[in-house]
């Protein structure tokens, strides 16, 4: 008896192990709160809403030992001041996206997205698998930084417009709201370009400091009604063929953390990437129709010279800035030799797919 006694109280000890929160040593149970600035207005559709879905990720898995308080743009610090305010560590957490930070970064575009570059499945890929990641964190350790993809919008539109574009010689002048890589090839085909914070475009195109604008797609630009303000919606899919959403964390404040709660941070990152990804998936597919069937939106696509055109000043743009930028160099061969390992699949696989299917009619 007392040996059947023993087994039992053994199986049970070896069931609470697999089901205990991670460790129970006395500084894994010491508590933290964060604060996480943002570059989004508070709780808006899915980036806004997809920092608190991470915040609420990381308190569940942590069982409360760790809680992020949300902040939205402006409440603490600016939108384009989250990665100044969490390198300084004014705020433990930030949640933006890379190519706002081109000033200061030059590489963190890479990170964001590459015009005529990798598919959302591609890019994750090369972050999880292909040594993204790496240079991620070596780049951003730089500057007192642990970043995370934390989400992702998928293709985004080409952007508004208050009049349609019939050739190249249509483009020149224009003044755009478009951030990144993209922006300055947009700049090299004669467009005027700017970056600036969401909340800000509509008053822009609706006073005339904007001709143009691209915010991300169907979902978001009709929360921010910019369908109101423009009449013709750019669908070609050049600039953004992907678009990481990141979380950046003081470093110090990383390094302070147990192992244990490290890894919540990562699981919980991990899950709300593809959480945010397959919302806009969907959310877009639903916001297009209301778009051209209730708000009588013209889609469009650019002439073949415009594209023509931006394509040669995005391989212009990116060869000028690996030429003169040591990181972006590294970065972007690593970028480009994994495309070139990925692409052959993707091409027979899923564009096969889609290609086979529209002929079809599926």
């Amino acid at each position: 008896m007392q040996r059947r006694q023993f087994l039992k109280t053994a199986g049970l000890g070896a069931a609470g192990v697999a089901a205990a929160p991670f460790v129970t040593s006395a500084h894994a149970q010491e508590t933290y709160t964060w604060d996480m600035v943002t570059s989004w207005p508070k709780n808006f559709p899915a980036l806004g809403t997809g920092a608190n879905d991470f915040a609420k990720r990381v308190e569940q898995l942590s069982n409360g030992r760790m809680q992020i308080r949300v902040h939205g743009a402006g409440e603490l610090v600016p939108a384009l001041e989250v990665f100044d305010a969490v390198a300084a560590g004014t705020a433990e957490i930030g949640h933006s996206t890379p190519y706002y930070w081109r000033g200061k970064l030059a590489a963190s575009q890479f990170f964001t997205a590459v015009p005529f570059g990798m598919t959302t499945t591609e890019m994750n890929a090369w972050l999880y698998h292909g040594g993204g990641q790496e240079l991620w964190d070596e780049i951003y350790a730089k500057h007192n930084l642990k970043p995370f993809a934390v989400g992702n919008t998928g293709p985004q539109m080409a952007g508004w417009f208050k009049k349609e574009i019939n050739s190249l010689a249509d483009m020149q002048g224009l003044k755009l709201r478009l951030p990144g890589l993209a922006g300055e090839a947009m700049n090299g085909i004669g467009v005027s370009t700017v970056n600036m914070p969401g909340s800000e475009i509509f008053t822009s195109l609706q006073t005339g400091v904007l001709d143009a604008a691209d915010w991300v797609g169907p979902y978001n630009d009709m929360a921010f009604g910019l369908h109101q303000v423009a009449d013709y919606y750019y669908t070609t899919v050049w600039n953004e063929p992907t678009a990481t959403v990141e979380t950046m964390i003081n470093l110090d404040a990383w390094n302070a953390l147990p192992e244990d709660l490290q890894d919540v941070i990562r699981e919980a990152a991990r899950a709300s990437n593809l959480a945010m990804y397959t919302e806009f998936a969907f959310r877009n597919a639903q916001a297009l129709e209301t778009l051209v069937d209730e708000h009588g939106v013209e889609l469009r696509e650019f002439p073949e010279d415009v594209i023509q055109a931006l394509y040669e000043s995005s391989q212009q743009v990116i060869q000028n800035q690996v030429e003169n930028d040591e990181d972006s160099r590294r970065v972007y061969e690593s970028y480009s030799a994994f495309q070139k390992v990925i692409r052959p699949f993707s091409d027979i696989g899923e564009y096969a797919y889609l290609k086979g299917r529209d002929e079809v009619g599926g």
